[in-house]
């Protein structure tokens, strides 16, 4: 029985990661079709080609014509540029800032019992209510439709999770670590940045990589706060759009090459990724 269950749940598991892969194969198959096979019945290309990802690099002028029309649309290089600078630099402001106020929160208890929990009141309501403010706001301040703009954005709006998430791993540091450091000359700033920072570093990879996922994959703020100088991937998505309508197999072959940089990233860091989520699981 017991062999007879091992062999079902792992059948079941198998089951259900083909399941979640079926999308991303689509994807993937659906980058190298041409243009006559987007709305084909077959799920592998019968003629692959390249010519999706050449629509990705290049103007259409160069290739207009042999996709049904596409001369509307930009290459990503502007578009990706602009996401790992808005999403990279906002990540490190949000893990920094919720690095600092985690240890106030966890050491001094500051900003009070019930202070902290406000923080999450950004999250509780729909991001929907805060366009149109931000919208005017950026409008009078000439934030629209650049990286500043965006960039403070997304910090104040992940720095939430950045908080709780470190708070919860500096809390199982022992404060005796830092006294002793105190004690043998340190200042209470000096002891947290060398006892306590070293101590959390995968925690901070860990809070980093989650914001960076969010911040990667943001549209709404995206779509609504930018026009042409600060366009991110997920808005560029939108604009492979030609002569015979979407463009189903740039939309794919964008959609693969925007998901190997967190791909990289989360395969680079792995190590730190495995140390974080087990902080503390076990414990002397």
């Amino acid at each position: 029985m017991g062999v007879a269950s091992k062999v079902l749940r792992i059948v079941a598991i198998a089951i259900f990661m083909a399941w979640l892969m079926i999308p991303i194969v689509w994807t993937l198959s659906l980058s190298f079709k041409p243009y006559l096979e987007w709305r084909a019945p077959h799920f592998w290309p019968k003629n692959p080609t390249l010519l999706n990802y050449k629509i990705l690099f290049f103007y259409q002028r160069e290739i207009a014509g042999t996709t049904g029309g596409t001369a509307l649309t930009k290459p990503m290089i502007t578009p990706l540029i602009n996401t790992l600078i808005v999403v990279g630099v906002s990540t490190i402001i949000a893990v920094i800032i919720g690095f600092f106020t985690a240890y106030g929160a966890s050491r001094y208890n500051s900003p009070g019992p019930f202070g902290l929990y406000f923080t999450l009141l950004t999250r509780m309501v729909p991001p929907a209510t805060f366009v149109t403010p931000v919208l005017i706001y950026y409008r009078m301040i000439g934030f629209l439709d650049t990286q500043l703009g965006l960039i403070l954005l997304y910090a104040a709006a992940t720095v939430t999770y950045s908080i709780w998430i470190l708070k919860g791993f500096i809390d199982q540091i022992p404060r005796e670590w830092e006294e002793a450091a105190i004690l043998e000359g340190l200042s209470p700033l000096r002891a947290m940045l060398r006892v306590t920072l070293p101590l959390i570093k995968s925690a901070l990879v860990v809070s980093g990589l989650f914001i960076f996922l969010m911040n990667y994959s943001e549209f709404l703020f995206a779509l609504v706060l930018t026009t042409r100088n600060a366009v991110t991937l997920p808005v560029h998505l939108t604009t492979y759009v030609g002569g015979s309508g979407v463009l189903y197999g740039a939309q794919a072959a964008c959609g693969i090459v925007a998901s190997i940089i967190p791909l990289v990233i989360g395969y680079v860091i792995q190590r730190h990724l495995i140390t974080g989520l087990t902080f503390g699981m076990v414990r002397a």
